[in-house]
This record gives C-alpha cells, structure tokens and sequence, in this order.
C-alpha cells in the first residue's frame, strides 16, 4: 500500500459526523492548515481521530487537489472559533468507517504509534493536539488494522 502521505485529522464527534452526513467524500481544515491542506494530493490517506472519546473512527483516501470552499459544514468550539469554516478542502473516498458511536481507543494504540514517542506516556493525549498531523506509512497501518478488526466485529455483530 503505497500511497503518498499519511495524516490524522483530529475532530470533534460532530464535525466527524457532518463529514459522515457528506457521505465521506467531503473534508475541510482550518484556515491555519492551508499549507498541509495543499500539500495533499491524490492517494494521501486519513486517519480520523476523534476527541472527547479519544478515539479512532474511519481511514479515507484523498481523491483530489486541495481547493477553496466557504461552506458551512464543519464547526469550531469557543467564540473566537466561530468564524472559522474549514476553507481548505480535499475530495475523499471513505475506507473503513466504523459505525457512529464506535471507535478504536486510542489509549490501546498509542503506545505503538512512532507519532507519539515525543511525549511522555503518560502524555499519549498531547499528540492528538491541533488538527492536522503527519504519521507514518507505519502508525497509519496499525491504526487501519484496528479498525478493521473493530468494524468486522461490529459487522459480525449487526448480523
């Protein structure tokens, strides 16, 4: 599996959900990412990370170029975030997306994943700080593998 990039996109369970209502084929990030949102391209992968569960819900393929978009969709918390509208944008594909309410607890990953050895262990949380974060080609198929035990579990169990 060699795609360009890897990145997680750190959220909260509401913008995960206004991307899960776009079918996950839509994805915005804060103005302040415009740089990391342009240097996206096609087949650069996500890993969806989402707070307050801390936990792991989807992985998706990027399928476009970054563009310029001020529809609302997503939202910030506080109000000097209000404003922000998630201007810069990629077309996605959605791979493996756990159904609302599931996630992979991060806890159980974090002390496997490289991107987090920058922080004390107990710390793990500091790492899911911000918004938008390169990994490795390494965390990001850790991360998948578990998502896809989670969703082949839930899948078993919804039958």
């Amino acid at each position: 599996m060699s795609a360009g990039q890897y990145w997680i996109l750190v959220g909260s369970p509401e913008n995960l959900e206004a991307t899960r209502a776009h079918g996950f084929r839509l994805q915005g990030f804060k103005s302040r990412h415009r740089k990391k949102a342009e240097s996206m391209r096609p087949g650069d992968r996500l890993v969806y990370y989402v707070t307050g569960v801390q936990g792991f819900a989807a992985t998706v393929t990027v399928t476009s170029d970054a563009f310029e978009d001020h529809t609302p969709i997503w939202t910030s918390r506080g109000p000097k975030k209000a404003s922000e509208d998630y201007p810069w944008r990629v077309q996605i594909e959605p791979d493996i997306v756990l159904p609302p309410g599931l996630t992979v607890p991060a806890e159980q990953l974090a002390p496997l994943l490289e991107h987090t050895q920058k922080w004390p262990p107990e710390h793990w949380r500091l790492a899911f700080q911000g918004q938008l974060h390169r990994i490795s080609e390494r965390d990001f198929t850790l991360i998948r593998q578990a998502l896809a035990q989670a969703a082949a579990v839930s899948e078993g169990v919804q039958r």
